[in-house]
């Protein structure tokens, strides 16, 4: 699924369960290399892409021998000649039932992306999947099927995430098996005014976005016009994936009153890992959640974190997981041990369980900054910097230092693209974190440097910081 957010992307998501064929997803943002790979690594026999990319996939054509088909999304003639186009397959297709037998162990694959190497795909069972998303207590697929059939219309869900990524997937299926109507925005980039509109438009009562990535510009857009859209429908906002902190959860209250938000700790390795739910006149902070079912904190060597013990661990999941990576079976082997003769999902977070059993979320090992001795997390950090005055976003890496090993630099964007006024920050700071934390230097831009899906694109956030060393 070479796509971006569509009701093609809904449709043949349908298609492939019923089919019993395996959903690989793409993200569109990849070129050259990173592209090839996950066509070639995932093994894909028909390849389905918005007619937008159509002068990549024909460059890639003939690397890619196991290809059987292409179908071109698009309103008009394939771009391609080779391809065929996806709304003439749908016009012409057969609609009967395909007289197979379904499995729960049939797969799709989510691939996910890294701070290094090429992408790799999480291997998902059916079972598996439908198991963490709960949505019924019904001991098979017909019987829940019939719960939903008697109940009244589901849910109006709006996914203004990419659908390629985790959380906006899940959001689509679970709406799906409830009986519920996906509501999809109409461009293909993400709009704060027409994400709003739509919601107006459709009464969506749940709404799942990536954190502050997203909460920011919608927040921009309420503030320059309070009063432009009914938003009362709204009775959850969700998020995943990526921090979402505490100052904008409360404002958007302000605006979405009837609304719950639901800040759910996952991976596309393993889901639940931890809740946090706030409504209007509540406080809760920033990377704070209570621990999911199944879940623990082990040290790197697998010894059981204390609560209150202020030692540092990583999350670990049990309970319905992933197979594992597709075809990389020592990658399979790190993230997915088994303890104490359970089998753990560990993806790499890192946290610290507080005394009253909460624990608070660190930030992802593979991106841990170590300077002087001390470990830094990027995400503790940049969550600080975006409460100083006049910052918009930040991204925080390490960069080679002759005294520290790694010293912590910041790449810094602006309300406004405003200059950046380093001593307040630096004073912010310093009621916020611990001075070996703080940046050692800070670099401003007006480029954003954040994926579609809210989280921050650490390989372009090094290219930016290496060409403000070079200017």
């Amino acid at each position: 699924f070479y796509l971006r957010n569509s009701p093609a992307y809904v449709e043949l998501f349908g298609a492939c369960a019923k089919a019993r064929l395996t959903h690989a997803n793409v993200n569109y943002r990849y070129v050259g290399k990173e592209l090839l790979h996950v066509l070639d690594n995932s093994d894909a026999e028909v390849v389905v892409y918005d007619d937008a990319y159509a002068e990549q996939v024909a460059a890639l054509r003939p690397s890619l021998p196991k290809v059987r088909a292409y179908l071109e999304v698009g309103s008009g003639e394939p771009l391609n000649a080779f391809a065929s186009a996806f709304r003439d397959a749908v016009e012409t297709g057969d609609p009967a039932p395909l007289g197979n037998r379904r499995s729960g162990i049939d797969q799709y694959f989510m691939y996910t992306g890294g701070t290094t190497g090429y992408p790799k795909a999480v291997v998902w069972q059916h079972r598996d999947r439908i198991a963490i998303m709960r949505m019924s207590d019904a001991p098979d697929a017909a019987t829940h099927a019939a719960l939903v059939a008697a109940k009244p219309i589901g849910p109006a869900v709006l996914p203004a995430c990419p659908l390629m990524h985790s959380t906006g997937l899940t959001t689509m299926l679970s709406t799906l098996c409830q009986g519920g109507c996906v509501v999809l925005l109409p461009s293909s980039t993400f709009s704060a005014s027409e994400c709003l509109q739509q919601i107006q438009e459709h009464g969506v009562s749940q709404l799942a976005i990536v954190g502050d990535a997203f909460s920011v510009p919608i927040l921009e857009h309420l503030r320059a016009h309070p009063r432009a859209f009914d938003l009362s429908s709204v009775e959850i906002i969700f998020s995943a994936g990526a921090m979402w902190s505490e100052p904008c959860k409360r404002e958007l209250l302000e605006y979405f009153v009837n609304a719950a938000l639901n800040d759910a700790l996952g991976s596309s390795e393993g889901s639940g890992l931890g809740a946090s739910r706030m409504r209007r006149g509540e406080s809760v902070r920033t990377a704070a959640f209570t621990v999911g079912a199944n879940v623990k904190i082990f040290t790197e060597d697998f010894r059981e974190v204390q609560p209150g013990s202020g030692e540092a661990g990583l999350i670990a999941k049990a309970g319905p997981l992933p197979l594992g990576y597709y075809k990389d079976p020592e990658r399979t082997a790190r993230t997915f041990p088994v303890i104490n003769g359970v089998r753990y999902s560990i993806p790499g977070d890192w946290c610290r369980i507080e005394a009253d059993g909460t624990m608070t979320l660190l930030g992802r090992g593979n991106n841990c900054i170590n300077t002087g001795g001390e470990k830094v997390y990027p995400e503790e950090v940049e969550e600080a910097l975006k409460t100083a005055p006049g910052v918009l976003d930040a991204a925080v890496l390490g960069e080679p230092d002759p005294r520290w090993g790694q010293a912590v630099v910041a790449l810094v964007r602006t309300h406004r693209d405003r200059a950046l006024d380093e001593a307040a920050v630096r004073a912010h700071l310093d009621d916020a974190l611990a001075r070996y934390k703080h940046p050692k230097r800070f670099v401003h831009t007006r480029v954003d440097f954040r994926h579609d899906n809210g989280k921050v694109n650490y390989r372009a956030a090094r290219a930016l910081l290496d060409q403000a060393e070079v200017s």
